[in-house]
């Protein structure tokens, strides 16, 4: 596991949400792709229900209940 894994879904989220209050899935999955994340993640953002506004809590609970249904708590931890 390399240092930063486990603080990448952070840093996404606060760079996400530094000038928005609220997402959309199609604005997770640009950034993540613009970031070039883990594409590994990037199931996790396609997946997330579109059609609506995601606040940040919001989007980290969808993403910590990826995470943990991955089994991929340990290498990226949780975000909040």
């Amino acid at each position: 596991m390399a240092d930063d894994d486990r603080e990448v879904l952070q840093r996404f989220l606060d760079n996400l949400f530094r000038h928005a209050k609220r997402v959309s899935r199609l604005d997770v999955i640009l950034r993540a792709e613009t970031l070039d994340l883990d594409e590994d993640l990037l199931p996790l953002f396609e997946n997330l229900p579109s059609g609506q506004a995601y606040t940040r809590d919001k989007l980290a609970d969808q993403l910590n209940s990826a995470i943990v249904g991955h089994g991929w708590s340990r290498r990226y931890g949780t975000v909040d």
